[in-house]
């Protein structure tokens, strides 16, 4: 199976760039199962249900979030009707929406995928996310119930995120993070199987502050006093992700490369499509 994950939407010019491009890199990779993350698409911050309706017709199978899922009051209420629409599992129990979902790939694959938050500088008061991976992976194990199973760990710790990829592999396709906009370098397939990144980075304008214009967050750290709001960065935008072959057989990971295409940063695409 041939799985593309995309990192955080921010803004309008990094999910116009995922809009025009993900139709193409969909048809010339042959790609059977994507997944965005869009939880700064609206304006960096949040998402509307009109942005996550063009992001599935732009080719996304599901659209993953994290702790600014609700910053747009309604997705309080498309987030309950929205299949395709994932907040992280391990919010409290009566939040609107889920966590996890099952569905299917172009190439009839059952992939399930879930979306995490961390608590590590974070949001301590949420569920253990671990906890919570436990228990979605232990219902529908790789390889009897799905033939893939896909996470995404939306945490600020570099350390939290490893450790729910060594606590997943071989138990999942994919561990992938998000959260903190910059794409590391950690790419790899874990001694079990599972591919891992750290952070898959941003699809936005890598010319700002983790996809913010740059002044006001310059402004901050250098006098502490606020001038106005953040505001999400409008230059060209570059798309930033994670390639993975997953293997028909085993469900776990055969390949991975690291997708950076746009302006700013060193392209990068997976050979082996």
């Amino acid at each position: 199976m041939r799985f593309l994950f995309l990192g955080d939407m921010v803004g309008r010019t990094g999910r116009m760039a995922v809009f025009e491009k993900l139709p193409g890199l969909i048809a010339d990779w042959k790609l059977d199962f994507t997944v965005v993350n869009g939880e700064n698409a609206a304006g960096g911050f949040g998402v509307t249900e009109d942005i996550f309706e063009d992001t599935i017709s732009a080719g996304a199978d599901v659209m993953t979030t994290g702790n600014h899922v609700f910053d747009q009051r309604e997705a309080l209420v498309f987030a309950a009707r929205q299949d395709r629409f994932l907040r992280p599992a391990n919010y409290p129990p009566g939040t609107p929406g889920k966590g996890s979902g099952f569905y299917e790939a172009r190439n009839g694959a059952r992939v399930l995928v879930a979306n995490l938050m961390g608590r590590a500088f974070m949001h301590p008061e949420l569920d253990d996310p671990f906890r919570a991976a436990g228990e979605i992976v232990s219902a529908c194990p790789l390889g009897e119930q799905a033939d893939a199973i896909i996470i995404d760990m939306h945490a600020e710790a570099t350390s939290e995120k490893l450790a729910m990829g060594h606590y997943l592999d071989g138990r999942v396709s994919v561990v992938v993070g998000t959260h903190t906009h910059v794409p590391t370098g950690d790419h790899q397939i874990l001694v079990n199987g599972t591919a891992y990144q750290s952070d898959a980075g941003m699809c936005g304008d890598y010319d700002s502050s983790l996809g913010m214009e740059k002044e006001e967050p310059l402004n901050r750290f250098l006098t502490r006093i606020p001038r106005g709001r953040f505001e999400a960065a409008s230059g060209p935008a570059t798309i930033c992700g994670l390639a993975v072959e997953i293997s028909d057989r085993t469900g776990l990971a055969e390949k991975v490369s690291a997708v950076r295409i746009g302006p700013r940063l060193e392209e990068v695409v997976p050979s082996f499509w």
